[in-house]
């Protein structure tokens, strides 16, 4: 009875992880499906973190005599994937530091009467892009140890992002700060300026009154 007991609390606890894994898989999906023309070009703006691999599946619908091509470049323009005339596939792209990419479709086509092309796209960051089936086959882990390797990644990578997070809001204060500051003594020049043109005309007047003798 006590065996039985134990195995159920294992399973309960086996699909409350399930659950929780995918609850929170979930809300950081990134699939987006959409038609692209002939002869026009989208992109798609994507955030990587630095010394993290993202990885995708793209898959595109038939479209005769149509040549569509994939170009990734940060914000800088430096291209970091380009693959011509595509029709399905996988992408890999690890960025060297924090940015925001550029996942354009372009598409080539002699007349512009064709139908679109309905492109899909599926994209994935850090825990997201592992092969956890490898991971448990190569360290022949049993289900319940590799729904904990999950949640374990899955944890850290939530440390991580709250990191960023607080790194991101440091920088912005001290941006704000550094605005506020300049944005002081720059109203205290003008300020300044401002006086010490009202004095200059004061002068200037009184000495052109003078002048003409309308004051003494």
């Amino acid at each position: 009875m006590k065996s039985s007991s134990a195995s159920s609390q294992n399973i309960c606890r086996l699909i409350l992880l399930q659950l929780l894994t995918l609850l929170i898989l979930s809300t950081v999906a990134s699939a987006v499906r959409f038609y692209l023309h002939p002869g026009t070009k989208r992109c798609l703006k994507e955030e990587m973190r630095k010394s993290v691999i993202c990885t995708g599946e793209y898959e595109l619908s038939d479209g005769l005599g149509q040549r569509t091509d994939l170009q990734i470049t940060d914000s800088k323009g430096h291209s970091a994937l380009l693959r011509e005339s595509i029709d399905k596939g996988k992408i890999a792209v690890t960025s060297d530091e924090d940015d925001i990419y550029d996942i354009c479709f372009t598409s080539y086509s002699q007349g512009h009467q064709m139908p679109p092309r309905e492109v899909y796209i599926d994209l994935k960051h850090g825990v997201e892009a592992k092969n956890y089936d490898e991971i448990a086959a190569v360290g022949k882990l049993k289900p319940m140890e590799l729904e904990l390797t999950k949640l374990e990644d899955l944890s850290a990578s939530i440390v991580q992002d709250f990191e960023y997070m607080r790194k991101r809001e440091e920088e912005m204060r001290d941006t704000n700060e550094s605005t506020n500051t300049r944005v002081f003594y720059l109203g205290i020049f003008s300020i300044g300026c401002l006086l010490g043109l009202a004095t200059w005309q004061i002068l200037y007047l009184r000495r052109f009154f003078k002048t003409k003798k309308l004051i003494d």
